[in-house]
Formats: C-alpha cells, structure tokens, sequence
C-alpha cells in the first residue's frame, strides 16, 4: 500500500497544469489529473467542482492585494494605494507558473472566460477595499477598472520579459497612462 502524501490540493493543480499543457485542456479527463497527481477521482472533488477550477482555485492573489490595501497609508491616493499593492504580488506566483497558466488559458476559450471572470470578483474586491477607504462607490469602481488596465499591460510585459520587474512595469504603465491623459499645457502665442 501506497504511503499516504500531503498537499493533494496541490499534487493535483500540478498535475493537471502538465496534463493540459501536453494532451490540452479538453482531451484531459478529471480521472486522469487524479491518476498523475497519485489519487481517486473523487479526491479531486474534495478540491474542486470541475476541472476548470483547478486552474482557478484559491483567492491568494486577491487576499494579498485586499490585505495590502486595507493596510495602505492612509495619506496615499487609492489609485496608488492599489497600485502599491500591486507592486508587491510579483511572489505571490512563480513567473514561470504564470506563463505556463497564460498559455493553457489562451488555448482555450472557456478558460478564457472563466479567467475573465476571476478577474472580475478580484476587481470586485477591490473597489469594496477602496470604499473602505472611504471613497464612493461609483469612483471606487473607476480606481480599479483603470488600475486593471495598467495590471494587464504591466503583467503582459512582465510575462514577455524575463529580466523586467513587475513593480517597475506596474510603475511604467502608470505614468503612461498619466502621460496619456494629461492634457498639454497651452501654447502661448
């Protein structure tokens, strides 16, 4: 009999992240992810409710940024509360994990859709976590909807580039989107 291992959780998200990025997503079978990961198919179900979640699982993205925010200085903006926050998430996931994650997600429209949808509740989140700081919530949604924009554009370069750091790319999109928007001071004539 075989000894008993720890982190299931964690054996099976492995093991279905190698099985959609071999065979793909849909030709990958919930017995089988329970099978590499070394248990029953219906210890996966003690994790998850279909196989798309096993990419989707936990909020640690979303707790460490709410966490950071809620505990931002008081005296920073909230846009740069929230993107103070999103400075430090650059270990809250291995680059390399991420990338392998952005590939099976892009290959795969309902992934595609689902990974939307996590972004969303994290978005969701996050306006509460700015209305707390005691901003209206109409323009707390605003702060995060262009705070998501600069997240895409910084992660999408960091994810391009090995060598770039995410809290200098997030800072980057930032001032390019000021520099976007900033009207020009008028000409003297």
């Amino acid at each position: 009999m075989p000894r008993w291992e720890s982190d299931a959780q964690g054996r099976l998200e492995r093991a279905a992240l190698e099985l959609f990025e071999t065979q793909g997503f849909e030709r990958t079978t919930v017995a089988q992810i329970a099978d590499a990961a070394g248990l029953k198919e219906r210890s996966f179900y003690r994790y998850f409710p279909d196989k798309r979640e096993v990419l989707f699982a936990g909020n640690e993205f979303e707790a460490h940024l709410v966490d950071h925010v809620d505990a931002a200085d008081p005296d920073l903006t909230p846009i740069e509360a929230v993107l103070s926050a999103l400075r430090t998430a650059d270990g809250i996931f291995p680059r390399e994990l991420l990338l392998r994650r952005v590939r099976v997600i892009a290959a795969n429209p309902a992934l595609a859709e689902r990974d939307l949808i996590k972004l969303a509740d994290i978005a969701d989140a996050l306006a509460r976590a700015i209305e707390r700081r005691g901003i209206e919530a109409g323009k707390a949604r605003l702060i995060i909807d262009v705070v998501m924009a600069i997240h895409r554009r910084a992660t999408s370069s960091w994810l391009a580039d090995p060598d770039a750091s995410l809290a200098g790319l997030i800072t980057q999109a930032a001032a390019e989107l000021r520099e976007a928007v900033t009207l020009p001071a008028p000409t003297v004539r």
